[in-house]
């Protein structure tokens, strides 16, 4: 046999292998999908990082300013706020704060579920927000009624919870409260309402600021409405039951 027919069965097995490979079909990489999943993960887990160490952070420094804020000094062209720590605060504040707002604040992790039981039962008519609830609003989001905002304000509340004393979740919601039309925190309302420091605030006023919420732009402490009168009073009974009872027992650990 010639030696170049030698090379035939070679070369016949080689355009046999070459035709099959060709009609085989080939498969698709899946290699984009993984690499889009990579940036998905990695990009959850970098807002799980930023969440959790903003939570964290504001458990120590005091949030200088809050979105509701923000808005309203660029509306108003400025705004009456000044820090004070809960120490510096009258301390029948803290008390009457919880009774007006959220009577079983130290008994609860952010959710009261009587309270919310009761307000479906209710037709949802009155809210059921805690006081964890409504400093995760006033810290981290916007206000409005807005099922975005509040998906978000539940799955932050436990998170506060879990990095904030029970002392600090009610500091930093005397703090960034509005109280007026541009007053923001216990110090500016005392003074814009009474002309006294926080911590010089009595179980009347203290009450009368707490009655104004969460509606201060209609309600007025130094000129209070009938139903302010009578808020006011139920709130000096009810933070003096708490205090009684042991319910506003975390504002003293």
């Amino acid at each position: 046999m010639p030696r170049s027919n030698l090379w035939l069965p070679c070369l016949g097995v080689r355009a046999y292998s070459v035709t099959m490979a060709k009609g085989k079909k080939q498969k698709p990489s899946r290699q984009p999908l993984r690499q889009i999943l990579r940036w998905v993960r990695r990009g959850l887990l970098v807002v799980i990082v930023l969440v959790v160490g903003m939570v964290a952070l504001w458990s120590i420094l005091n949030p200088p300013t809050t979105i509701y804020m923000t808005q309203e000094r660029w509306r108003l062209g400025a705004v009456d706020h000044e820090w004070v720590a809960l120490d510096d605060i009258a301390p029948i504040m803290a008390p009457s704060l919880v009774a007006a707002e959220d009577a079983n604040f130290c008994l609860h992790w952010g959710f009261d579920v009587a309270a919310i039981r009761s307000a479906i039962e209710a037709g949802a008519n009155r809210g059921a927000s805690t006081i964890t609830q409504q400093v995760v609003k006033n810290v981290y989001l916007w206000h409005g009624r807005n099922w975005t905002r509040k998906a978000i304000e539940a799955g932050l509340t436990p998170l506060v919870e879990a990095f904030w004393s029970k002392k600090r979740i009610v500091e930093v919601y005397l703090n960034v409260a509005e109280f007026d039309e541009g007053v923001f925190g216990i110090e500016a309302a005392s003074s814009h309402y009474f002309n006294v420091p926080a911590r010089e605030l009595s179980a009347l006023q203290a009450a009368r600021l707490a009655a104004i919420l969460p509606a201060p732009k209609v309600r007025s402490a130094s000129r209070p409405s009938d139903f302010v009168r009578n808020r006011t009073r139920q709130i000096m009974d009810g933070a003096a039951t708490i205090l009684k009872d042991g319910r506003a027992s975390c504002l003293s650990d």
